[in-house]
């Protein structure tokens, strides 16, 4: 029989890409009309509101929470910004309101979350995550956010959440379908999701350095067994058993 292994491992790291592409492709409206707010003069922090029509059309699918949150001191009457939106399957999408006042005791630094704080450093697109939301849901979640820059420097980040009991949902039937055991690690080597019972979501791949090998390029690799390959050009990896090695 064709051992079709290696087939299944393409065939989970194609969808796990497009799956995440698709929550990226959704934030492209909401950047959009954030850089045309930036390009006025004097933006209040009443006129972020002007982006939930972008905002409302991101959510659906996968993606359960979107905004724009600004970087400090780019509005000129208060010193933070934040618009997002949630959905409930069979309800109306609601705003989300959070304290930022510095002064409150429910205030929420939000410059210091690392869905905010990777993006800024890096220039880059980012998912944080599997971590506990408890801001929005107090499910275990993914954030994705994309940084704003502008010709004064960064400006802030628009951003998705996805539950990973979603995106799980969404990945599963391919994991389950491969012939030994597969995971889905961050590039922290954390668990987001696995076809094995024992590496729950959020636990640490303790038998791979996972961030030594992100960093270094994450080229593919085969090693004692096991296969760690990116998907796509996502910050995502698979962790699988290579061809003919026996599950342990």
């Amino acid at each position: 029989m064709k051992d079709t292994r290696t087939l299944v491992g393409d065939e989970i790291i194609d969808h796990v890409s497009t799956l995440v592409e698709d929550v990226f492709a959704r934030l492209a409206a909401i950047r959009s009309g954030a850089e045309a707010l930036l390009a006025e003069d004097s933006l209040r922090a009443r006129d972020l509101a002007r982006l939930r029509p972008e905002v409302v059309g991101a959510l659906g699918e996968l993606v359960t929470g979107a905004g724009f949150i600004t970087a400090p001191n780019l509005l000129v009457d208060q010193e933070l910004g934040f618009q997002w939106w949630t959905l409930t399957p069979g309800e109306e999408p609601v705003q989300l309101l959070i304290s930022l006042d510095p002064a409150s005791e429910h205030f929420l630094d939000y410059t210091r979350q690392p869905w905010f704080t990777i993006p800024r450093e890096t220039a880059q697109r980012h998912i944080t995550g599997p971590y506990v939301d408890y801001l929005c849901s107090d499910e275990y979640a993914l954030t994705f956010t994309v940084p704003l820059n502008v010709r004064q420097g960064f400006a802030g980040v628009v951003g998705a959440d996805v539950f990973v009991k979603d995106f799980e949902r969404a990945v599963f039937p391919h994991l389950r379908d491969f012939r030994g055991r597969a995971a889905l690690v961050n590039s922290q080597g954390r668990f987001i999701v696995s076809n094995n019972v024992g590496q729950a979501t959020g636990a640490l791949a303790r038998e791979l350095d996972v961030p030594a090998w992100w960093s270094a390029g994450a080229i593919p690799r085969a090693e004692n067994g096991v296969v760690l390959r990116r998907c796509g050009e996502t910050p995502i990896a698979l962790v699988a058993e290579q061809a003919g090695s026996a599950a342990s």
